[in-house]
């Protein structure tokens, strides 16, 4: 790996401002944590801010991520105001809540209301308690280093608000980074904003869009909708760097299991349309011998109508560590992604997705055939996309692959899933970072 120095002219010093790092679990973390990872070999040295993880309010922690972080990386903690406090004292839950707020099913009248304060008075999120302390820690940087680009990603996306003070009192090169939609995301009106609420966000959304050098997304999809936000953003500046997998996560080798193995990673909202999936699975059920298996944070309606169909082929466990993850998807036969029956979900390009093609095994996604997920699954050769209601095309699927199972057989390669590596991303990264040098 490219060693740094201060002795090498040639590096290049960058800034960035993310609530997510180790030990932080979730999707969520790792973008820019593999980024970091992998800068140095293009003459990058990345300089982290992000919240003292005593202070912070993670859905979830995962410790093993925190062998990503290079040894000599510069990562500074700062304090934390947190406003999740006082939702979790209304609610009485112990942590803040997942994406979507799977974690809280049917909402209560106590939940709703504190979906409510949070939609509407803290705005444009909760976590923006963090912001002074982030701000405050990157001037003393700033004033320190020879900062070449500062780089502010969310959700949070508040946190693009501090990058936008820094632009305007340093005049740095500023680039803001989507990793979701921000008045677009699906679980938006969850919160139950109202017009003022709404109209301040997109304010705040477009100054972010406006003011910033670069911005950064991850599907086609999601810059589209970025870019209509105003007709006066430059949809040029606009750039798609998909979400990815580590190559060096998956180089180790796994057996498959002995029973064929249908595998689901992660979160598994009320929302998420599986009925005819379950169907065709319970339809193998009568004369095949396999195991559903689901990994992660699940609805609890989902869990018992799981329960109460496949009973004995269903496993069902907790949020596990992303290396023990990985475990599971490559020892699987099979690995099923889904992507949420919601409006504008065929740019929904989850990191979950990369994660699969990464191990090697095959793909049962359920979602838009026409959507950007099921155009790259066929491009990397990766499985098949499926609409959700497809009952005897999932059958038929599953029917091909039980008939084909081998636990013993070799894993097929292909050179189109390396587009997708962290390394060759993290190069696309470098090339955005470029622009405003030459």
């Amino acid at each position: 790996m490219h060693s740094l120095t201060d002795r090498d002219t040639a590096v290049k010093k960058i800034l960035i401002i993310t609530y997510y790092w180790p030990p932080a679990g979730g999707p969520g973390v790792q973008r820019w944590l593999k980024f970091s990872k992998y800068l140095p070999e293009f003459s990058y040295d990345p300089i982290i801010i992000t919240v003292d993880p005593e202070k912070a309010e993670y859905p979830i922690k995962d410790h093993t991520l925190e062998q990503d972080v290079r040894v000599g990386q510069n990562v500074y903690r700062t304090n934390c105001s947190g406003l999740y406090e006082y939702y979790k004292k209304l609610t009485k839950t112990q942590s803040a809540p997942y994406s979507g707020f799977v974690n809280e099913g049917v909402p209560s009248l106590k939940q709703k209301i504190a979906r409510f304060i949070r939609g509407n008075f803290f705005l444009p999120d909760a976590r923006r308690g963090w912001n002074k302390h982030a701000y405050r820690q990157a001037v003393q940087i700033i004033q320190k280093e020879k900062i070449d680009a500062v780089i502010t990603t969310g959700p949070p996306m508040s946190t693009h608000l501090v990058g936008q003070k820094l632009k305007k009192r340093f005049h740095l090169h500023w680039i803001a980074d989507f990793r979701d939609p921000w008045t677009d995301i699906y679980y938006y009106n969850k919160m139950y904003p109202t017009l003022i609420a709404k109209a301040i966000d997109r304010k705040y959304e477009r100054n972010v869009l406006l003011n910033a050098d670069q911005v950064i997304t991850v599907s086609d999809y999601i810059k589209k909708q970025l870019a209509a936000k105003s007709s006066t953003i430059q949809a040029s500046k606009i750039n798609v760097i998909a979400n990815g997998f580590d190559a060096e996560d998956f180089d180790i080798t796994i057996p498959k299991e002995d029973v064929f193995t249908i595998t689901y990673t992660g979160t598994l909202a009320a929302d998420y349309t599986i009925d005819s999936f379950i169907h065709s699975v319970k339809r193998l059920s009568i004369s095949r011998k396999f195991k559903l298996r689901f990994v992660g944070k699940v609805d609890q309606g989902i869990a018992q109508k799981l329960l109460e169909e496949l009973e004995d082929f269903v496993e069902i466990h907790s949020f596990v560590a992303h290396a023990e993850a990985i475990k599971y998807m490559k020892s699987s036969s099979v690995l099923l992604l889904i992507i949420p029956n919601i409006e504008g979900n065929k740019g929904n390009l989850t990191g979950k997705l990369f994660e699969y093609i990464g191990s090697r095994t095959p793909i049962l996604c359920l979602g838009p055939t026409d959507g950007d997920a099921a155009a790259i699954i066929q491009v990397c050769k990766a499985g098949k996309t499926f609409e959700y209601d497809d009952e005897e095309g999932i059958f038929h699927f599953l029917t091909s692959l039980l008939d084909n199972f081998d636990p013993q057989s070799p894993v097929k390669e292909n050179d189109a899933v390396h587009r997708y590596s962290r390394k060759s991303l993290t190069q696309s990264l470098t090339q955005i970072l470029a622009r405003h040098e030459d």
